[in-house]
């Protein structure tokens, strides 16, 4: 056999070959992938107790600026800043020697004057028996009940004396007028206080209830006047914990007890004020905070939670299951929207199975395996696990 026809017999054998073993691997077909353990939630139009969200700032309930009532040397101080305080309870001492002074002034006063009415008196007894005789002049006698009804005027004006000299001795105790958390001091033992515009001491606040007040769109306000179901609405508090974690606290429950009687022309929105119960202490004047408000749950919608909505270039869908179990796209239209639930005004009818986890692998057409959550993860079931369920708190 020639060179030439070895190589030719080689190349026809690895041909041959090739041919053989091609229909061995165009008989493994790709394998389907196992579905995709998903949880679902199946939606339905309901009555879903309405809450809108506003941010807020907190303000105390009263406010006192603590001043000096009377002047002279501030001589001692009777607490700790930023302590709570009761009221009535002593908080500054001003020098009083001046005004235990001025008292017995008055008092001096007064005895000198009720003892020349005295004599006063008796004069008028001795001489209304003599002028009835016509053995004294009658001007005499009317002198002497002249001088009686004077020095009775006095006894008055001294009286007067004496209590404004009490209240101005009472003044140099400077107490709490009202029950809270005191300031920091704004004068030091030994300063001149009470002249001109009263020297202010120090503030307290009472932060027991406590105020929260936000500003609802005038559009806000009209679903608040069409919709609420009572004249003050019921609302929820709550401190943001920035995304950590560590600030997790239950919300602070009250009613909304304040609307302004006008529309802010610059802002378009209206004032309004939560008063919620403050007994701990959680809130301080000026906290950034969420303030919910109860609007009704009288009325019927449809609400997912705002988890499973995406967005992309063609607008917000969802993933629900089709009849096959697999995943299909349905594109909704956006309602009002909280951190607990967002309305669907469009796209879904009730009774579909949304997909809410995995949605980031999650493709059109997908094989899942859906698990029912609805009552652990559904809108009614996370509202009423937040206490936002009118007597299922």
């Amino acid at each position: 056999m020639t060179r030439y026809a070895l190589l030719l017999l080689v190349l026809l054998l690895t041909i041959t070959g090739c041919r053989e073993e091609q229909p061995e691997m165009t008989a493994q077909a790709p394998k389907e992938p196992p579905p995709l353990p998903v949880d679902v939630i199946t939606v339905a139009k309901e009555n879903v107790p309405i809450w809108i969200e506003y941010t807020g700032k907190t303000e105390a309930s009263k406010r006192i600026e603590v001043r000096a009532r009377v002047s002279g040397r501030l001589e001692a101080i009777f607490f700790n800043e930023g302590e709570y305080v009761e009221e009535g309870q002593k908080l500054f001492e001003i020098e009083k020697d001046s005004y235990e002074a001025a008292l017995k002034q008055a008092n001096a006063q007064l005895a000198r004057d009720m003892a020349t009415l005295e004599l006063a008196r008796k004069d008028v007894e001795r001489y209304r028996p003599l002028v009835a005789e016509d053995l004294a002049p009658r001007v005499t006698l009317e002198q002497y009940e002249a001088k009686v009804a004077e020095l009775e005027a006095v006894i008055e004006a001294d009286n007067a004396t004496i209590r404004t000299a009490e209240l101005n001795l009472s003044y140099t105790d400077v107490v709490a007028p009202i029950a809270g958390k005191i300031s920091r001091r704004a004068v030091d033992v030994g300063n001149i206080v009470g002249f001109g515009d009263k020297t202010v001491l120090t503030t307290i606040v009472s932060d027991d209830p406590m105020y929260a007040y936000f500003n609802p769109t005038e559009a806000q306000f009209q679903i608040m006047r069409k919709f609420k179901v009572q004249d003050q609405m019921d609302a929820r508090v709550t401190i943001p914990d920035n995304g950590e974690g560590l600030l997790v606290r239950k919300p602070l429950v009250g009613k909304v007890d304040f609307t302004d009687n006008r529309i802010d022309r610059m802002t378009g929105t209206i004032t309004m004020r939560a008063e919620v119960a403050n007994p701990e202490g959680m809130l301080l004047e000026g906290t950034f905070v969420y303030v919910e408000v109860m609007v009704t749950d009288q009325a019927s919608f449809l609400m997912v939670p705002p988890g499973v909505v995406q967005d992309d270039q063609q607008g917000s869908y969802v993933y629900v299951l089709d009849e096959t179990g697999s995943a299909k796209r349905v594109d909704i239209t956006r309602g009002y929207e909280s951190r607990h639930y967002l309305l669907v005004v469009a796209g879904l009818d009730g009774g579909e199975q949304v997909i809410a986890s995995g949605l980031a692998r999650i493709r059109p057409g997908a094989k899942v395996k859906p698990t029912d959550v609805t009552d652990e993860k559904g809108v009614m079931a996370t509202l009423t696990k937040a206490g936002m369920v009118p007597g299922k708190e």
